[in-house]
Parts: C-alpha cells; structure tokens; sequence
C-alpha cells in the first residue's frame, strides 16, 4: 500500500520522485487525482512507426498523449522534473515477446534508441466518475483495477496486433448508464464503454480471474461495464516478440503534471 502521504490529494511530482525514491512500488490507482496518468510503451526506433500506426488504428485502446524522439528521457509536455526512467512504480522488460524483468528503474536497460509513447489510461477518467458521485470499488479499497484480455481483435500495424485488453467496473444500471455518457465525452483516455454486460461475449469466461490487476467483487443488482485498457499495447508487443521493448507493469502508470480538467474539457 502506498504511504498516508501519497494519496488523491498528492501532487504528480510527489508521486514521480516517491517513484524514483523507491518508496513508491504499489499501484497508482486512487492516487493524484486531479492529474492524467499516462500508461508507456517503450521501443526501439526501427519498430515505432509501425506501433505508432498501431495506436492511430486503435485509438480507443491506445490513445496517444505524447511520442519522445529516440533516446530522449524527458516529456516536457507532459511534465516538469520527469525521467522516464525512474518515475514509473514498476516496470516490464520484454525479450523476444518474454517478460524478463520487473525492475523499479530501468536505467540499466536504457538504450540511445529508444522511443517512449505514453498513452491515455482510465484512471483519468475515473476521476470524472467519482466527481459525478459514481462509486469505484477497486479505488474504495485501495486495490487495482481488473484487466481481461477479451476476444474483441486489434487492427494490425507491421507486427503489432492481438486482443483488445479491457479494464472491468462493477456498476448498478443506472451508473453505468452515466458512466457512458460521461466517458464517452473522453476520448483521449479511452472514451465509452466496448461492451456491458455478459462478459462471455467478449471472450471472458471468469471474471475471478483476471488477467491483470485485481478480481473486484461483482454484486448481483451489478453490471459489468468493460472498457478498451492502456495494457493492450503490452498484448500486441507479446505478440510481435519484439527483440527488446519496455512498458509500465499494469497499473503502475506515469503520473503526469496534465490536469484531467484541462485534458478532458472540465
């Protein structure tokens, strides 16, 4: 869990140097809440147009905020006193399509050719539903979100493709209904719901059983409502079994000094 001092209320600096600090090692969900967080994907150049064509033909899934030029460790767009390489809580490095690392820093695997993306993540938009009133159990107790790797298809950009990956929220009827008409005003951190309801439909047989993040309890007058998810990449970089590449671990995201209210027209 993180610290009392690392909370909704905290600043995004906060969070980014408890992040490089080591002290930060959790989850970022229900933290900095005023502020975009941003999930990353972090390849070498010869590979970038191509996953750059990726996220524009799957803009739900992967909706881009800023795109660094190779080597560059800093994102001043997206904030002050930022290092790519230390301000995540946790990251991934993948060999050859295989997880191989799940280091607090990766200043050791850094490379001159390396080109980060940073995408839009629905921990963003939860915001703008705890704002409307609209309960978030994960975020209520303190856990991360749950994440399935559905049968819904990617479109294909060179190498890259694969499953959509969707984030899951238990909601009554009623919030889900307000929860569509307020994300669908979101697009750059994924925008309205894919699919509500029967989760079979999409290919996911066991909601207990996510494929990343936490099983959050589904009550009986409950909804599934399942988004399009930041974790996607990561799917479609397994599948191209890239040589080398870099993400955010699921729900350990880049917190950045971008407002959600500015970000998303508030």
């Amino acid at each position: 869990m993180p610290d009392l001092a690392l909370s909704s209320a905290a600043t995004a600096l906060q969070i980014r140097r408890a992040s490089r600090a080591g002290v930060l090692t959790g989850h970022t969900s229900g933290l900095a809440a005023a502020h975009v967080q941003a999930n990353l994907a972090i390849l070498p150049a010869a590979q970038a147009a191509d996953f750059q064509r990726f996220c524009d033909l799957n803009p739900q899934a992967c909706p881009l905020l800023a795109v660094t030029s190779p080597g560059d460790t800093a994102v001043p767009a997206l904030g002050a006193d930022l290092d790519l390489r230390s301000d995540v809580p946790r990251y991934r490095v993948w060999r050859d399509g295989e997880l191989v690392d799940e280091p607090n820093d990766v200043g050791r695997w850094w490379r001159d050719d390396l080109v980060t993306f940073a995408i839009g993540c629905s921990f963003s938009f939860e915001h703008a539903l705890l704002a409307e009133g609209i309960a978030l159990r994960h975020v209520e107790q303190g856990r991360n979100v749950a994440m399935y790797r559905s049968a819904i298809p990617t479109r294909a950009a060179g190498p890259f493709h694969g499953p959509t990956v969707v984030s899951m929220r238990p909601l009554r009827a009623a919030d889900a209904i307000r929860a569509v008409q307020i994300t669908s005003r979101l697009p750059q951190v994924h925008g309205a719901p894919l699919h509500i309801g029967d989760p079979s439909l999409i290919g996911i047989h066991d909601l207990a059983r996510p494929d990343y993040g936490d099983a959050i309890e589904l009550r009986p007058d409950e909804l599934p409502v399942f988004w399009a998810c930041g974790v996607t990449p990561q799917a479609a970089i397994a599948t191209a079994r890239l040589p080398f590449c870099i993400t955010h671990a699921p729900g350990h995201m880049l917190v950045t000094d971008l407002l959600n209210r500015e970000l998303l027209g508030h």
